[in-house]
């Protein structure tokens, strides 16, 4: 791929969580050609382990984990890992997170319900509950176990992945809207906790982009776009889906200390 700047992450070990994914694994790809270690985390071994592979066979450092972001001890397993293999952590990626069509309704309007659909009221709570865990928690339990090694060196970056339905809320996903609303404020809340440690905490929050997880949603079989699909694109200005390699300029610029060494998403502190 083409990197958007000309930025030198040369020496910086870069933990991506959901590099499985199109959109972290991109991320992964983009760290790695800027001259990054990257560990690539993953529930899906198979994924980050033929990124890695990718990406050394072109002379690139990477290395693929597997991990659970919702085990504790799982993670602080691969912590330890990425430190024999690549050294301790300068640049956290939390990318894991997701949906469930347990927390999803079938309407967009509950007038507009019709017999048999799965509505509001039939939004199952187990399914709400794991939402809110693979975001939220999913983000602060890695926080947890790589940001020590940024506080013992009193220097580091930590980029969160939001989304826009964190301001403005889709129809039909109520948990994950919610849910990636608390990945923004957390977000600040992190920024403040460790600005006195060196430490700067950003969130990226993108628009519509295809992923593994919506491809069902926004295409048909035959590939022609679903009306949900149409409709999402009728409120873009710009009439398209995001594509992941127009977020890496973002992403670079964020966690490049000397180019935005005082950006960091705060609150007041009280």
């Amino acid at each position: 791929m083409t990197l958007p700047l000309n930025v030198d992450f040369t020496g910086k070990v870069v933990v991506v969580t959901g590099a499985g994914g199109v959109l972290c694994g991109d991320m992964a790809r983009a760290y790695a050609q800027a001259g990054a270690k990257v560990a690539a985390l993953d529930l899906n071994e198979e994924a980050v382990k033929k990124l890695a592979d990718d990406l050394k066979a072109q002379g690139y450092i990477c290395e693929g984990y597997k991990a659970n972001v919702l085990d504790p001890a799982a993670l602080e397993e691969v912590h330890q890992q990425v430190l024999k293999d690549l050294g301790p952590c300068d640049i956290l990626v939390n990318g894991a997170g997701g949906n469930n069509p347990r927390a999803t309704t079938d309407n967009e309007y509950q007038h507009e319900a019709k017999e048999g659909q799965k509505t509001f009221f039939d939004l199952d709570a187990s399914g709400v509950d794991f939402v809110f865990k693979l975001n939220f928690q999913g983000t602060l339990l890695p926080t947890q176990v790589f940001v020590k090694d940024m506080v013992e060196r009193k220097h580091g970056n930590i980029l969160n992945i939001s989304s826009m339905n964190a301001y403005i809320p889709l129809t039909k996903i109520p948990a994950y809207s919610g849910a990636k609303a608390a990945i923004s404020n957390f977000t600040q809340w992190l920024a403040t906790h460790f600005a006195g440690s060196g430490i700067r905490a950003n969130a990226i929050a993108p628009g519509f982009l295809v992923s593994n997880q919506n491809r069902a949603l926004l295409f048909n079989a035959d590939g022609t776009p679903t009306a949900r699909s149409e409709k999402i694109l009728k409120g873009t200005p710009m009439g398209r889906f995001v594509d992941s390699e127009e977020l890496l300029g973002g992403v670079f610029f964020l966690t490049d200390d000397k180019a935005a060494s005082a950006m960091f998403a705060a609150y007041s502190g009280v």
